[in-house]
């Protein structure tokens, strides 16, 4: 008889696959991870713009890991918020480090996060059954944004105490509600001690909220599957891809990318990040010749500044986020990739123009020649939504769709 020359490694191997075994009767997580991120079947065409969600996620965890260690060391007090950020700059053991690397995600986050956005509009991945993928993004994008004002705030510096200053006082033109609500945001007649303390909880705590919406929209992505570059569905295995190795390789390379980029920020081009007046504490009696906030924000800024009377600028401004929650039912074509919508290209065009514009009135707009420039593009942005994506469909040229995703065929 011939005896096992390894037994031990045996009873090991034998010992592990029991456990695992084990755990996948009680908790199939080996299963699920299996099924959903190795063999999951995603469409063969997909080109660079879907990486940039993979981007996303890593960045997101990168902004929470450095967030975490920044926070051991901030005091949200007006007295020594800003005297705390710069003893985490110069004495705390790679604290500039952390801040820069912090910095430099939260700009490369909001970078991917529009780019991500236009996507999903130039490629029709808000149309049936995507609904709940576009309408889980789009939460997603107010809590990042409103995570990132408050992150903004918790410098003290000259321009955050400003930025504040400014949108509380938006708030509070509210009818009925915006004294109260804005008395509560500062928890006072003024930005105070209260103020740092409310938006540092609110900077924290929404970072773990805004990580179980991405488990949803990520949900809703896997149950519906990826929409793809001719917006038709896959009706073949030949058709697809499994995950694993295709678009882990491929989404990997445009991670490494976005890391280079970060690096070249944090490292060579931190002036970029963040406004010079906020590297001086924040003084209430001396107000900076240009309020202006982060480059993320110009655009809904500029609107602020396009329209005279503060609730109706308010108004208008929140609105242009929130028209885009209707977009699922505002746009009636069949048609889903803009790659078959000529017209629609063009009309995508000028509507991404017109944002670029209204962020240009927002950095600059104390020169009154750029007014008039904005209030055309505000009207262009909001008749974009609300006429020509209804009607687009009476008036787009007819292409010829291609019938599989392994067909060439099919005009642009």
């Amino acid at each position: 008889m011939t005896q096992d020359p390894e037994p031990h490694l045996n009873q090991v191997s034998s010992k592990k696959h029991t456990f695992s075994e084990w755990i996948e009767k009680r908790f199939p997580v080996f299963s699920t991870f299996r099924r959903e991120y190795i063999q999951f079947p995603m469409p063969r065409n997909l080109n660079i713009w879907w990486a940039f969600g993979a981007v996303l996620c890593v960045t997101l965890l990168l902004m929470l890991a450095t967030g975490i260690f920044l926070a051991l060391s901030y005091t949200p007090s007006a007295e020594e918020a800003f005297a705390s950020i710069e003893m985490i700059e110069r004495r705390v053991p790679s604290g500039w480090l952390l801040r820069s690397l912090h910095m430099a995600g939260s700009n490369l986050f909001l970078v991917f996060l529009y780019l991500h956005l236009f996507r999903g509009l130039y490629y029709g991945s808000y149309k049936n059954p995507r609904e709940l993928v576009w309408l889980s993004g789009l939460l997603l994008m107010l809590m990042v944004m409103m995570t990132a004002f408050a992150g903004y705030i918790l410098p003290w510096g000259q321009m955050s105490y400003w930025a504040a200053n400014v949108v509380i006082q938006a708030i509070s033109s509210i009818p009925f509600i915006g004294e109260g609500l804005a008395h509560w945001l500062m928890g006072g007649s003024s930005p105070s001690d209260l103020t740092l303390h409310r938006y540092f909880v609110l900077h924290f705590a929404m970072a773990f909220f805004i990580i179980a919406v991405v488990f949803i929209h990520v949900i809703c992505v896997h149950v519906v599957k990826s929409n793809n570059p001719k917006g038709i569905e896959p009706k073949t295995k030949e058709e697809t891809l499994p995950f694993y190795p295709y678009y882990v390789a491929k989404d990997g390379v445009v991670i490494v990318g976005a890391i280079i980029l970060l690096v070249l920020l944090a490292f060579f081009f931190p002036d970029l990040l963040t406004n010079s007046e906020n590297y001086t504490p924040a003084n209430p009696l001396e107000t900076p010749a240009n309020i202006a906030p982060e480059w993320y924000f110009l655009p809904f800024y500029g609107i602020l500044q396009l329209i005279p009377y503060k609730f109706l600028g308010l108004l208008l401004s929140v609105g242009s986020i929130v028209v885009l929650f209707a977009v699922p039912w505002l746009d009636r074509s069949p048609i889903k990739s803009a790659n078959y919508r000529p017209l629609y290209r063009i009309a995508l065009f000028l509507l991404v123009l017109s944002f670029v514009m209204l962020g240009i009135v927002g950095k600059y707009h104390s020169h009154t020649g750029l007014i008039w420039l904005g209030r055309l593009a505000l009207f262009y942005y909001y008749a974009h939504f609300l006429l020509i994506l209804p009607f687009s469909a009476r008036f787009e040229l007819k292409r010829t769709l291609p019938t599989s995703l392994l067909d060439k065929k099919g005009h642009k």
